[in-house]
């Protein structure tokens, strides 16, 4: 066991996810090295080594590899392919798997995936061209989405096509052909759910409670566990993540965001390979978080109890409107007087309208005494620049 300990762990991206992922690791003694652009990224004052350096810059990864013994990442929109060549040529063992993480990438081959070993996902349909647009509309039916398969995130690469009146604008608004596109069928969703679960080197899987998730202009506003939905949807959300992780083959935490519809069944909408904004509530609501299964994981330490000790409400703390520049949180003390309130800052240093800032997870007796005090605390923190 000490062996394992002694692993020194590499991190590409040195945002929130990664700030989080050194603080599981310090927890258990590891030396941790981040790959970030920015110097005074989240992840920087808690790391070993810092390497400045964007995060496809290939001879930065190169270095990173040789530093440490095991490789991971905080979000999905990196170069895989330079993964995939660091495994091949410098041995480097990097998880979860790049040639799962290529496949993940391109949301059309993702659904392909899944759909191809028999997990529900919404129909979908690739796009060729702009020619092909009316034919899917009239296959699909209206409305449907419009998504570019690479590179969207927090709704971006969505476009809701109401009518074929919307079709030119859709396409010109994913870039016109840039990208590669894909169309789906519209779900008429009871309610968005994601579950995170975890997968070890020797194949063990742990599955975390599912939660409810709900969005404000496409960006995750709230996630309650456990959410309200029958026993039967919660074990087929389970089932369901237990599949996406079979095919995967991941080690390390995945998300699954899927949508239940009307009668209680899950389709699969996207999969994250990676500690996810919606399994924030694990640092304070399970026996594990997130992060530190993340960290077990790639290590090789055997999974933690994934067992949900309280019902749980996480909120988002988003940058104000109007508000642009050095960062300055308001009202964190009457936020912190709410029973059970939990504050989490990620350091950024600078904010923007809308952008991810920070997050309070409030723990309680039941789901729905934990959202009401949850948005007790956060109507009082507001993330303002010190220019204003």
């Amino acid at each position: 066991m000490t062996d394992v300990l002694n692993k020194k762990i590499g991190i590409i991206g040195g945002g929130q996810l990664g700030k989080m992922m050194i603080q599981a690791a310090k927890q258990m003694g590891f030396w941790v090295a981040v790959l970030d652009p920015a110097k005074k990224c989240p992840a920087h004052s808690l790391s070993d080594f810092h390497i400045v350096a964007g995060v496809d810059d290939k001879e930065a990864m190169k270095k990173l590899a040789a530093l440490c013994d095991v490789i991971t990442y905080e979000f999905e929109h990196i170069n895989s392919q330079a993964l995939i060549e660091l495994e091949q040529e410098q041995g480097a063992i990097i998880y979860p798997s790049p040639k799962s993480l290529k496949i993940i990438q391109n949301k059309f081959d993702q659904k392909t995936e899944l759909q191809k070993n028999n997990v529900s996902v919404p129909y979908f349909l690739n796009v060729a061209e702009q020619d092909n647009l009316p034919s899917i509309g009239h296959e699909l039916g209206y409305p449907f989405m419009l998504k570019s398969a690479t590179g969207g995130y927090d709704g971006k690469g969505n476009f809701l096509i109401n009518s074929p009146d919307d079709l030119d604008e859709g396409f010109k608004s994913l870039g016109s052909g840039s990208l590669p596109l894909m169309a789906e069928k519209f779900v008429d969703f009871e309610m968005e759910i994601s579950v995170i679960a975890c997968r070890a080197i020797c194949g063990d899987i742990k599955i975390f409670p599912v939660g409810r998730n709900t969005h404000v202009n496409s960006i995750l506003d709230e996630t309650l566990v456990p959410a309200p939905i029958s026993e039967k949807t919660v074990e087929s959300a389970m089932d369901t993540a237990y599949k996406v992780m079979e095919v995967f083959e991941g080690v390390g935490i995945f998300c699954v965001e899927m949508f239940v519809d009307k009668n209680g069944n899950v389709l699969v909408n996207e999969v994250a390979p990676r500690p996810h904004n919606s399994g924030h509530y694990t640092i304070e609501a399970c026996v594990t978080s997130q992060f530190e299964q993340h960290i077990r994981a790639i290590c090789g330490l055997p999974l933690g109890d994934s067992s949900l000790v309280r019902p749980a409400v996480m909120r988002n703390i988003l940058g104000e409107e109007k508000f642009d520049g050095a960062v300055f949180v308001e009202g964190a003390s009457d936020a912190l007087k709410v029973k059970g309130a939990k504050l989490h800052i990620y350091g950024k240093t600078h904010t923007k309208p809308r952008r991810k800032m920070g997050h309070i997870t409030v723990t309680a007796d039941t789901a729905e005494e934990a959202a009401a005090l949850c948005s007790e605390a956060k109507k009082y923190i507001k993330i303002i620049s010190k220019e204003e």
